[in-house]
């Protein structure tokens, strides 16, 4: 049986790799603020309360119901606004999460370096390539710890995995690695709520639409299903869902810019207004021969096998995602498996470990850039229908 590490066991052990380099100390409670307060907003505020020893101090959001959700969720009076500069201001934070739409996050982002927070960013940390070096300069300027969003980089089982069957070689050589997120419905092209058609009056239109390359006037499917909407998401398909996927490439293979990309897909489903695929097929070709696919679509809701990642190795294959993961031996033509359960969510509980310690987190600034732009190159490809190859101004030091 795979031994399956506690949360308490996993940021226990992290802490063991502490600098010396201190802020606060290990028992010291951290001063959280939160900047997007929707439904992603408030599950990483509930990852933060299952951590523990934070204080809940403010609540930003574009939406004033969302804000009062997520008072709810702080469970303490809070400070409310629907700017997000008011909430930087504030002396008395220590860390912010920032789960805005993704044409938000760099301006968010490098704002809050600047302000000296330490900053939680959801995925995928970009909306267009070269805000990376933004972001990754002002954390680094600033001395920030932050983290970006791709999850799995904290899950026990997949740390487990990773050391059981990629840092022993015993997967041998990987050749290729499939990825496939199928069925996903929250990416569907869904009407809003009834009663919306008029902008509520605590709705801050414009702080949404915030940097987005075209602005339009109050459209409440715009809002409550922004994914598919190239102004406001990196394509559903690609920044909502590939991002995870291909992050876990990087950090088991130790690989971070592909060679090339190409990606072909469409609008299946009825179009209406939205301008991102439904359907999604991409190849990136990474050093060494090794080749990544994505297939992603939403008009097959049959909520069956829709998510997965598959190494394949010279010495076995490894399935892994969020449910565990079956490692099939090469030597065992088929007859041996070996499995490992499903873990929890520490990633949230990772970064207050790291923001106690100074020490780097699971997923900064460099991995967060190196996976959103694996999902830039794609959109690119996409877009302009080509093969795309790595341009130099991508990289960073």
């Amino acid at each position: 049986m795979p031994t399956t590490l506690s949360r308490r066991g996993f940021v226990s052990a992290a802490a063991t790799a502490a600098s010396s380099s201190h802020i606060l100390g290990a028992n010291d409670r951290i001063r959280l603020g939160i900047i997007g307060s929707g439904n992603r907003g408030r599950y990483l505020m509930n990852q933060a309360n299952t951590a523990g020893n934070i204080q809940w101090v403010a609540i930003c959001d574009a939406y004033d119901e969302q804000i009062n959700r997520a008072a709810k969720v702080a469970a303490a009076e809070i400070h409310r606004s629907s700017d997000y500069r008011r909430l930087l201001d504030r002396n008395d934070i220590d860390a912010v999460i920032i789960a805005t739409w993704d044409n938000n996050h760099c301006e968010i982002a490098t704002a809050a370096c600047r302000a000296g927070k330490d900053l939680y960013i959801e995925k995928p940390m970009t909306l267009h390539p070269m805000e990376g070096h933004t972001i990754v300069r002002a954390a680094r300027d600033h001395k920030r710890i932050l983290q970006t969003g791709t999850q799995q980089r904290s899950y026990p089982h997949f740390i487990e995995a990773k050391e059981k069957f990629i840092d022993t070689g015993r997967i041998g050589r990987i050749t290729m690695v499939r990825s496939i997120w199928n069925a996903n419905g929250a990416y569907r092209n869904q009407a809003p709520p009834p009663g919306m058609e008029t902008k509520p009056a605590g709705l801050d239109w414009e702080a949404c639409q915030r940097n987005a390359s075209k602005k339009f006037p109050w459209q409440p499917k715009r809002y409550f299903n922004h994914y598919v909407y190239w102004d406001y998401s990196t394509n559903a398909q690609m920044g909502g869902l590939f991002v995870h996927m291909v992050d876990v490439v990087h950090w088991y293979c130790k690989v971070e810019k592909p060679l090339a990309a190409d990606c072909f897909g469409g609008i299946s489903l009825p179009a209406e207004d939205r301008d991102t695929a439904d359907n999604i097929n991409a190849i990136l070709e990474y050093p060494n021969q090794l080749f990544v696919t994505f297939e992603a679509n939403v008009t097959d809701m049959i909520q069956r096998e829709n998510a997965d990642i598959v190494f394949m190795g010279t010495g076995g294959r490894l399935n892994i995602f969020r449910y565990g993961y079956k490692f099939f031996p090469a030597e065992a033509k088929g007859k041996e498996v070996i499995t490992g359960a499903t873990s929890p969510d520490l990633h949230v509980a990772n970064w207050l470990d790291c923001i106690r310690t100074r020490r780097q987190a699971a997923c900064d600034e460099r991995a967060g850039h190196y996976s959103a732009m694996a999902c830039h190159v794609c959109n690119i490809a996409y877009k302009e229908h080509r093969r795309v190859e790595w341009k130099k101004e991508w990289d960073i030091a």
